[in-house]
Order: structure tokens, then C-alpha cells, then sequence
């Protein structure tokens, strides 16, 4: 039986421009898009709202992107980010960057990206910003974002960044193992860390981390329900589906294909409401 319609709450957002495909990725990005079969990658701000609305998304995280000191690529600046969101507030939450490498200016750039900006949330990808999360090196960054009460989304699991290429352009998929975010969780139990990719394949341990504590969300980004462990997607039905968020991970997975395969499930009553929407609102309130 088909699932009646629901409002979609998208978590995992890239700009689909040449600001963030081509100058601020490179290679990583290019062989990312690769590896997705993605058709098309380079499009205009009011193409990617085309594509967002018309798969029946209310509103996204867009996420900004600083891995500049490991890439020496620059960065997709949190002002560029803010500025689209601020032309499309019912649609778009913006969602900061900083490069943890950058020590005190990262803290100072997400104050004033919370403060000034006014971003909801903060992404880091541990992969391409070649750092480990559980490193006390990075205390104060963790630190700053709790204290600024911003939910981070923290890359996990593999890559298709770097993806199929000799040396997968030298990523070492170990920084993005969910495991060294359980001591961020444990030390930061105001800090919200949402896991992006449900962590495979070291997915059963992120699965045990939201188990043991409730700070811990996973959103489904980059997959399409019929590739996901059981594992996985009978938590997401059962005893987390309170935990668990929607993502597409555009325009390297487009977001009508994610929901399709979704909605090819079987979901208790009110499941997938959750998914899709209310638990992700709770978190980005309007």
C-alpha cells in the first residue's frame, strides 16, 4: 500500500554549483559524482530549488564547506551559504563550516557564522579535513558548538569522495569511523551530532553509539533504502526511529530517488512521518 504524502525535511544538502562542485572539491568531488552515476552535477541556485520542491521537500540543510588547509582548495564560504538561505527562508536552514585545522579563527568563524549569520547547525567531514573527532585537539570546537547550541553534522563511513580511484585520492576512510565520535558524545551531552551516511560499513558501532546515547542522530544520506543494511533499517523501524533523519546528499543522489526507495518499504504506522520530517523539525524548528 502506498504511503500517504508527508512534508520532507531534507538534512544533507550540497550546492550543486561551481563554487562547491568544481572549485571547492576538485578531483575528491569530480570522482565523488563518478562514482554516483551523477548526471548533470553543475546547476544554478534556482535549479537545485526546483529539484528540492519538486520532489516534495519543504526545507534543507545547505551545507557550507571548509577543508581547506588539508585540500588547499578554498573554501564554499559560510556568507554564500547564509545569503541563499536568507533569499529563500522557508526552504533553506544554513548550515556552517569551519576548517577545525584553523584553530582559534575556526572558533571565532563559527560564533560570528551563529551569531551574525544566524546558521542553524555545523558540518565537518572528518575524511576530507583529515582529522580524528576524538583527538582532544579539538576539544574547544566541540566545545564552541555546544555552547552555541548548533547540532553538527559529522560525516561518516566510507566516501564516494576519492571513490574508485588509485590511493582514493589519498582519503584515509579511518577519521570517519562512528567510534571516534563516541567520546564527543560522551563528553558533550548538549551537542547534538548527527551521523551522515548511517556510518557503513562500521554501521552496527554508530548503531550501538545512538543506543547508548540519546545525542546521537543518523541520517540516511547517500543511499537508497534498498542498498542499506537490515540492520539499519529495522532500528530506523523500531527502537530509533526517533533518531533517525532523511537525507538525499544532493546533487550527487537526487532527492525523488531516496524518497522513492524509502516509500518502497514497509513502515509501522507513523514511521516514516518521523523520518522524513518531525524528527529533524525538533531539531530545526522554524
Amino acid at each position: 500500500m502506498p504511503h500517504r504524502l508527508t512534508r520532507v525535511f531534507d538534512t544533507h544538502v550540497h550546492l550543486p554549483t561551481k563554487e562547491f562542485l568544481v572549485d571547492s572539491g576538485g578531483p575528491l568531488v569530480e570522482h565523488g559524482l563518478h562514482y554516483f552515476g551523477t548526471k548533470d552535477p553543475v546547476r544554478s541556485v534556482e535549479r537545485m530549488v526546483r529539484d528540492l520542491e519538486g520532489a516534495g521537500v519543504a526545507r534543507a540543510l545547505l551545507l557550507a564547506w571548509d577543508a581547506e588547509t588539508a585540500t588547499r582548495r578554498p573554501p564554499l564560504s559560510n556568507d554564500a551559504v547564509a545569503r541563499i538561505a536568507k533569499d529563500r527562508p522557508g526552504l533553506i536552514v544554513p548550515v556552517a563550516s569551519v576548517d577545525p585545522h584553523k584553530g582559534e579563527r575556526a572558533l571565532a568563524e563559527l560564533e560570528r557564522a551563529a551569531s551574525r549569520l544566524e546558521m542553524r547547525g555545523l558540518k565537518l567531514h572528518p575524511q576530507i579535513q583529515a582529522f580524528y573527532p576524538n583527538d582532544p585537539k579539538w576539544e574547544p570546537l566541540w566545545t564552541k558548538a555546544e555552547s552555541l547550541r548548533l547540532p553538527v553534522v559529522v560525516h561518516t563511513g566510507t566516501s564516494g569522495l576519492g571513490a574508485g580511484v588509485p590511493g582514493g585520492d589519498g582519503i584515509l576512510l579511518d577519521y570517519a569511523r562512528p567510534l571516534h565520535l563516541d567520546a564527543v558524545a560522551a563528553r558533550h551531552p548538549d551537542l547534538t551530532l548527527i551521523c551522515a551516511h548511517a556510518g557503513w560499513p562500521w554501521h552496527e558501532e554508530l548503531l550501538a553509539m545512538a543506543l547508548h546515547k540519546s545525542n546521537i542522530r543518523i541520517d540516511l544520506s547517500g543511499w537508497l533504502a534498498k542498498y542499506l543494511p537490515e540492520s539499519v533499517l529495522n532500528m530506523a523501524n523500531g527502537r530509533l526511529s526517533d533518531r533517525f533523519l532523511f537525507g538525499s546528499d544532493y546533487p550527487f543522489l537526487e532527492p525523488q530517488r531516496c524518497l522513492a526507495s524509502l516509500r518502497e518499504r514497509t513502515w509501522r504506522d507513523g514511521v516514516l512521518d518521523k523520518i522524513l520530517w518531525s524528527n529533524a523539525a525538533s531539531l530545526f524548528p522554524a
